[in-house]
């Protein structure tokens, strides 16, 4: 039963939803409104199933990766869990009303792969089924589009135990079968898909340095080789999209007359100076991280760089393969926060995915920093390095259609009511980095849509819940929904609000 308490949120709820400026600027000086972008522009916010669903042993879900690597203590500095996060699985309406009084047109959100198939394959949870039927309609009753991606770090638990998941071809086979579900199950009234979000985190952090689930590396507790598996993950990742997308477009896309990418993680890195060295160090950086993918799905091969420094380690595509992943994307979904300088540094004490590079990350130049440094010690505010990332892409990817999947500033989990809701350094964030972005389409840039990380305070992987991304603020206790005066803000830029 929902439990609501009984003055506190009331008079916070109505004081949330008027305008406030005496606690924080609102921005209401900007010149930023839906005219400033081009028409049909989408804005929206994100989430992923596991930070947000809650109930993951409830309701006939199968265990995830997640559920088993936070079994084990001293994973987040809280001991948390996604057992329950924020429960969106019983407040989605909530959720969805939020989006409605900002005036966001789309919500992307991922499907919980073992909330479908709790084995992996086969048996059909009716009640996870359902649950994303009754989210995407009532999305759609309230004109919000949904933007759904396939997968977001949650392999059922049950496939890595059969075969180590990412690191075997079979998984590749079983994506696809759950692919093929959700496109035939939600096709009809799901028009903007994404396969899979960030699949380099997967492959550096979950078989790289370990910090992600599984928690494979050279060293870690579950075992693992930081040399070779990485790739091989990445691989497999990169073949079960492109599989899953030659699905859609053989099966459903003609008929359904939907859209599919993918999306790809990716921080600028700009050379610490301009000396040559520090400029291919720079190269390198980019070509290990975005390019990894997006130049198979652009050219159909890996990056020379990454070819000519790896050798062996780094899989082989078929014929096949490579034409299947050639063109594997309508439009590509960028994930940017912050930009990082980069230097010349070989370190080969062990052979690993992140020594590969032979760089050296930098948070400040002759000691200036980079930008001023959010909550998380590995975000910087740097404006700047989204333009150079979105014009990155346009200018060595064949100018492709872009969506801004992710992009967002966190503040201290201990925050409270009601300063928590003075998130004057989170409207600079946006504002900054939206000027930037609308600089980047003025350039040519072809943007389609921007994407705010994320909705709500929810349950943000390794860092629990000390670390806060969300325009509205959760009560960990209530689970009552409080907008941010980042929310306002949105509304003002959305619906071109005084």
């Amino acid at each position: 039963m929902k439990k609501e308490p009984f003055l506190l949120p009331l008079v916070l709820a109505f004081v949330s939803l008027w305008p406030r400026h005496a606690h924080g600027k609102l921005g209401e000086h900007t010149d930023l409104t839906r005219a400033s972008f081009p028409l049909g522009f989408v804005f929206g916010t994100a989430s992923s199933a596991y930070q947000v669903e809650g109930n993951a042993l409830k309701y006939g879900r199968g265990p995830c990766i997640w559920d088993t690597f936070l079994l084990h203590p001293g994973k987040t500095p809280d001991n948390a869990t996604a057992n329950v996060t924020v429960d969106e699985y019983h407040r989605y309406m909530d959720d969805v009303d939020n989006m409605v009084r900002v005036g966001f047109d789309a919500y992307r959100f991922s499907i919980s792969w073992s909330r479908i198939f709790p084995s992996g394959i086969g048996r059909i949870n009716k009640d996870g089924v359902d649950y994303y039927h009754r989210l995407i309609d009532y999305m759609l009753a309230h004109s919000i589009t949904p933007y759904v991606a396939l997968y977001h770090y949650d392999l059922p638990q049950v496939l890595h135990d059969q075969y180590n998941g990412w690191l075997h071809t079979r998984v590749v086979r079983d994506f696809v079968r759950f692919a093929d579900f959700c496109f035939k199950t939600y096709g009809h009234k799901v028009k903007n898909w994404f396969t899979i979000n960030e699949p380099r985190m997967m492959a550096n952090h979950g078989y790289g340095d370990g910090y992600f689930a599984p928690g494979r590396c050279t060293g870690c507790q579950f075992g693992g080789n930081s040399a070779t598996e990485p790739y091989i993950t990445a691989h497999n990742l990169l073949l079960s999209h492109a599989a899953a997308v030659k699905i859609y477009r053989d099966k459903y896309q003609a008929t359904q007359k939907g859209k599919i990418g993918i999306l790809l993680d990716f921080v600028w890195y700009e050379p610490l100076t301009d000396r040559e060295e520090d400029r291919a160090a720079a190269h390198r950086a980019r070509e290990f991280t975005l390019g990894w993918f997006l130049h198979p799905i652009t050219y159909g091969h890996y990056p020379e760089t990454m070819q000519n420094i790896v050798m062996r380690r780094l899989p082989n595509f078929t014929r096949e393969q490579s034409e299947m992943i050639k063109g594997s994307a309508d439009y590509i979904g960028i994930n940017h926060y912050t930009t990082y300088y980069v230097s010349h540094h070989v370190n080969k004490t062990f052979m690993s995915y992140l020594n590969d590079w032979d760089v050296k990350i930098s948070y400040e130049r002759d000691g200036v920093p980079i930008g001023k440094q959010a909550y998380s010690n590995w975000l910087y505010v740097v404006p700047w390095g989204i333009y150079k990332a979105v014009m990155h892409v346009k200018e060595k990817y064949k100018d492709p259609i872009i969506i801004i999947g992710e992009n967002g500033i966190d503040q201290p989990g201990n925050d409270t009511l009601p300063g928590a809701l003075y998130d004057s350094f989170r409207i600079e964030y946006f504002d900054q980095y939206l000027h930037e972005l609308k600089r980047a389409i003025t350039d040519g840039a072809k943007v389609i849509g921007y994407f705010a990380w994320s909705l709500l305070d929810n349950f943000e992987w390794r860092l629990g819940f000390t670390s806060k991304f969300g325009i509205v603020y959760v009560d960990r206790q209530t689970f009552t929904r409080y907008p941010k005066d980042s929310t306002r803000w949105f509304r003002k830029v959305i619906k071109n609000e005084v």
